[in-house]
């Protein structure tokens, strides 16, 4: 078979090779703790289960869903986007439901022309969506030094088509300043580029201010921003999500759409408008993740790890104390961890481990037992 180029030439994606280590550690009996992929573990809260169950029982004939979505669930999202950012959106012109946010933004490459900008380290989709639409990638290195923000005045702007945002970011959990997304939105209108910002960790933080939204800024000409349930509201499976922004972008991305066939199921649709209407869950969610933090990170300290990163999202990013991000990986493996290794999802990932706070807080108290009494068994 004559197979894709680009296909051909990529590597293995990240979160394939840590289920390969996790395979072969299980396989040999060994106790597998999973801090390697970013994928919620937490329990869905029954009511949106409940909520997805009677939207079965009632959808007696199951029709193709259309692609701009239920107009309940495109409010409760501008619903929720008002009392999360104090930001208002349109639900008729200005949001459109996704499953999930991975499949809108791998196929965004495809609607906006031109070269896209992905940060590095970062969310492998920003690149690989690029690349088999057929765009020029332009990498932005993310340093410690500016706060894991990219350095916008680095970038060739008269070619860009597309800049792609994470805050709180994926590994580092940086979150911007709003005014630094304000610099970023300006320099995108200024030369026709789409500032396309992934805010799936929004929800998750653990000091200070809440993150802000691209959503926030007085002018969203240019601007999309994108959320899924995924995080939020601990549904994974149910890959349902939107992007919100500039009406002229939105409809082109409901123009899109209907060839690729990804709006969520009606059901899916009726569990998420539950989802986004309530927001204690969410608090109690953000609760679980801060107390799993408070028992490994002194742990990892421990360990001879550094906080690098920032205090959002998930995730901790952690500088190892050799350099060497897949040798420490490795050895953490002996013991039945699973980390990211820094390299893996990026240049200038180098010299840091990704930690998810993934398991449940038992598995997390186990880790934590493991990576102090192997410390101290190497002194």
């Amino acid at each position: 078979m004559k197979l894709s180029p680009v296909l051909a030439g990529l590597q293995t994606y990240p979160f394939v090779r840590l289920n390969e280590a996790r395979t072969r550690l299980a396989a040999a009996g060994v106790e597998v703790i999973d801090f390697g992929q970013g994928e919620p573990r937490e329990p869905v809260p029954p009511f949106i289960r409940e909520a997805l169950v009677d939207a079965v029982r009632a959808e007696e004939i199951s029709g193709y869903p259309t692609a701009v979505g239920l107009p309940a669930l495109r409010e409760a999202a501008a619903g929720w986007v008002a009392r999360r950012f104090g930001a208002t959106v349109d639900p008729d012109t200005e949001v459109v439901p996704t499953l999930g946010s991975k499949e809108a933004i791998y196929q965004l490459a495809q609607v906006v022309d031109g070269a896209v900008a992905v940060p590095t380290p970062g969310y492998p989709v920003f690149e690989r969506g690029a690349l088999f639409a057929g765009r020029e990638v332009v990498r932005m290195p993310l340093r410690a030094e500016r706060g894991w923000l990219p350095d916008l005045d680095a970038l060739p702007w008269e070619r860009l088509g597309l800049l792609w945002l994470n805050f709180p970011g994926n590994p580092t959990a940086a979150v911007a300043p709003l005014s630094w997304l304000a610099e970023a939105a300006e320099r995108c209108r200024a030369h026709d580029v789409v500032l396309a910002s992934d805010e799936a960790y929004c929800e998750l933080w653990f000091d200070g201010e809440p993150p802000p939204s691209a959503l926030q800024l007085g002018d969203r000409t240019n601007v999309l921003a994108f959320h899924t349930l995924s995080k939020r509201s601990s549904m994974p499976g149910y890959r349902s999500g939107f992007v919100a922004g500039d009406p002229e972008i939105v409809a082109a991305l409901r123009r899109h759409r209907p060839s690729a066939g990804t709006t969520p199921q009606l059901f899916v649709q009726h569990a998420s408008v539950a989802a986004w209407n309530d927001d204690a869950h969410v608090a109690e969610v953000r609760a679980r993740y801060a107390a799993k933090r408070e028992v490994l990170l002194p742990a990892l300290l421990e360990a001879g790890l550094e906080p690098a990163g920032g205090d959002a999202s998930f995730f901790l990013w952690m500088r190892v104390p050799s350099g060497d991000d897949v040798a420490f990986a490795e050895a953490l493996l002996e013991h039945g961890i699973v980390v990211a290794p820094g390299s893996w999802l990026g240049a200038g990932g180098e010299g840091h481990v990704r930690v998810a706070l993934v398991p449940g807080l038992d598995a997390c108290r186990r880790a934590a037992e493991l990576l102090v009494s192997s410390r101290a068994g190497s002194r």
